[in-house]
């Protein structure tokens, strides 16, 4: 009993893996592996120099942005 628990647990746990290993692989047209792109979420862009400032306690912080407001390393 215990046994057949255990063998339909790993079973489980091998298909729900399935789908996330198969997505992480980029294939072309033809079907063969290729290098996958780079997205924007995994190349993280520097905010350019003009959204950063220095304040009067003379720390540099996001000016706009989603990071308003966070420190930031001084240029």
């Amino acid at each position: 009993m215990i046994r057949t628990m255990f063998a339909i647990a790993a079973a489980a746990g091998m298909l729900a893996a399935t789908p996330s290993m198969a997505a992480s692989q980029c294939k072309d047209a033809s079907g063969k592996f290729v290098k996958c792109p780079t997205t924007a979420k995994t190349t993280a862009k520097a905010a350019p120099s003009g959204a950063i400032a220095k304040g009067k306690d003379g720390k540099c912080r996001y000016t706009s942005g989603p990071k308003k407001g966070q420190f930031a390393k001084c240029p």
